[in-house]
């Protein structure tokens, strides 16, 4: 007599929306992605995918194996006085990239978008959605000011982790806070003056 099969259990399930989830974000893009066309791939209720991760911002950073959750980062970063957002900023960019697992999704995502434009796409909705726009909006900066914060983080990331430029390379956190911070808060401030930090 054949034994009836298991019925799929969480973990499985959970498994089958994260597969379904990195095909339709690969072939989509952030935006083009729902997370109604994610569950029709996987097979299950959307009400499953709100069950196990709750936004389809959680979803895309455990599909794409992300160490952090902008759903949660973002508002560490502005809460607290506005004239510490510039350093807290830099010091949340730094805890995620400190440790392998943290920045090795991340080293991947960037070799890969310089090469796959559906990546660079996927990459780029994904932060300037759920990132940029954000931060701009709840500081009220042009978004071009929050850009150019994540285009010098990223720079520094090149250099410090996948490069490994000296001094970069070796500098104490401290160093990297106190450098950038400073620049950080300068875009910020929301100052048309053009010119560097005081």
């Amino acid at each position: 007599m054949a034994r009836a099969g298991r019925r799929p259990g969480q973990t499985e399930t959970r498994e089958k929306i994260l597969d379904a989830a990195r095909h339709r974000f690969a072939e989509l893009g952030y935006d083009g992605a729902t997370v109604r066309g994610i569950a029709a791939d996987a097979g299950v209720n959307a009400a499953l995918l709100h069950h196990f991760f709750g936004s389809k911002q959680a979803l895309f950073a455990a599909a794409m194996n992300l160490p952090v959750n902008p759903a949660t980062l973002v508002p560490a970063i502005l809460s607290g006085p506005r004239a510490g957002v510039g350093e807290r900023l830099v010091r949340a960019f730094l805890s995620v990239w400190a440790v392998p697992e943290g920045r090795t999704p991340f080293i991947a995502m960037l070799r890969a978008a310089a090469t796959n434009e559906q990546v660079a796409l996927m990459m780029r909705q994904f932060i300037e959605r759920t990132v940029l726009a954000e931060v701009a909006r709840a500081l009220d900066v042009p978004k071009i000011r929050v850009t150019g914060i994540a285009a010098q983080m990223m720079g520094v990331a090149l250099l410090r982790y996948v490069i490994k430029l000296p001094p970069l390379a070796e500098a104490e956190d401290e160093e990297i806070v106190a450098l950038l911070a400073p620049v950080a808060q300068y875009y910020l401030e929301g100052r048309e003056t053009v010119g560097p930090p005081p």
